[in-house]
């Protein structure tokens, strides 16, 4: 029997964390169906122009987009309304909602962001979520979403042998509280990832701690000069953008690792693959108390937050962290937390929910005798008007 003919979609690179994340899906549903990975390449125009020709060359049976973004989100929705196939977006964010957060667009890039996700989830005849408060916050919008968590391979991500690279970065001696992220500065919060961990090791002066962050952005030179402010320089080591195949021996450098959500619509909606790694590598974990991770977390990891940026968090985490110091032998309890991520987080138990949804939406009706659902968003604060409904061309 021929297979279905699936294209993913990927907007970003093979390197991305959406590229790794269709690939291993792929991989892992080569038996079932005929999969074949596109990246988006050059600038927007022409990555939908790409995707486009590339979709109406093969003409797959199903088009599964990873990430809201708009060169995949066009080129795939433009196909579905010529050729009819069905499309699956898989999106791990409110992205209209994280924009205004953020502040670094502008009312048309705000506004456009907003037709975006419209768009998306009017065309789309299926979503995928990466957290159960998104699926949630989507339900409560009329809008029905299967969950599949961001995820690890904890065969590729296990415990390392840290001593040499904690000797060739001066780490030895110290318990090294950590994290790994894009260093996104948000103009309007003046925060970035990071931010809370310069604080607490600002706070923890006098024990014998170090940070390390993993990863660049727009943030970092904010984040070693706050560093230098504090005078702090030496106990704070940036180790810049690293390969996804060296995660395993940068992340088992850590002993704590910190994963900070926001606790409002961006940060609830939001796992991260940053938790699954984290917790592959069998590290302790301490998390704001928000979204996904306070759902699968134990109480010990979990940390109140309030709001979008919450000063008095660093403060909590000194808090939580001088207890940890008292009892080491908690952060060496690999195992415990490597069963979390195999349970909530493996790529061989999450495939199989990407095949049910694409199964269910393969044996839907297609082409002009498909549904067609014209969503109107919800109206937010400030926003203007919502878009007028797209009429579909039969």
């Amino acid at each position: 029997m021929e297979k279905a003919r699936i294209v993913f979609l990927v907007n970003g690179d093979a390197a991305s964390a959406m590229g790794l994340r269709a690939r291993a899906f792929a991989e892992r549903l080569a038996d079932q169906f005929e999969i074949e990975v596109v990246y988006r390449a050059g600038n927007k125009v022409l990555a939908i122009l790409r995707f486009f020709r590339h979709l109406s060359r093969r003409r797959p049976h199903l088009c599964y987009v990873f990430d809201m973004a708009f060169s995949g989100v066009i080129a795939a929705g433009c196909y579905r309304l010529i050729e009819g196939g069905p499309m699956l977006v898989d999106t791990g964010d409110a992205i209209y909602q994280l924009s205004r957060s953020t502040g670094n667009r502008g009312p048309l890039g705000l506004a456009l962001t907003r037709m975006l996700e419209w768009a998306a989830f009017s065309l789309s005849d299926g979503i995928i979520v990466r957290s159960h408060p998104h699926q949630e916050l989507l339900q409560s919008r009329s809008i029905a979403a299967d969950v599949v968590p961001d995820a690890v391979d904890t065969e590729q991500f296990r415990p390392a042998d840290d001593e040499p690279l904690r000797k060739k970065y001066q780490l030895d001696g110290h318990t090294v509280i950590g994290l790994l992220g894009s260093l996104v500065w948000s103009p309007r919060w003046q925060m970035c990832y990071g931010w809370e961990l310069v604080e607490v090791i600002h706070q923890l002066k006098g024990r014998a701690v170090k940070g390390l962050i993993i990863g660049d952005g727009t943030g970092l030179e904010r984040l070693k000069a706050r560093c230098a402010e504090l005078g702090i320089e030496d106990r704070v080591v940036f180790l810049g953008r690293a390969p996804y195949q060296d995660l395993p021996r940068l992340v088992s450098m850590m002993d704590i690792c910190l994963s900070t959500q926001t606790n409002d619509i961006p940060g609830r909606v939001r796992t991260t693959g940053k938790l699954p790694i984290y917790l592959a590598c069998g590290r302790f974990v301490l998390a704001s108390q928000v979204g996904e991770a306070a759902l699968v977390l134990p109480a010990e990891m979990l940390v109140p937050y309030e709001g979008t940026k919450d000063v008095e968090y660093p403060r909590r985490l000194a808090e939580r962290i001088e207890e940890l110091l008292e009892h080491p032998e908690v952060l060496r309890q690999y195992d415990a937390r490597r069963r979390i991520a195999q349970k909530h987080f493996e790529y061989r138990t999450l495939a199989p929910k990407v095949r049910q949804a694409i199964e269910k939406l393969l044996s839907k009706p297609s082409g002009a005798e498909a549904e067609f659902r014209l969503r109107r968003p919800p109206q937010e604060p400030g926003a203007g008007p919502p878009p007028a409904p797209l009429s579909r061309c039969e």
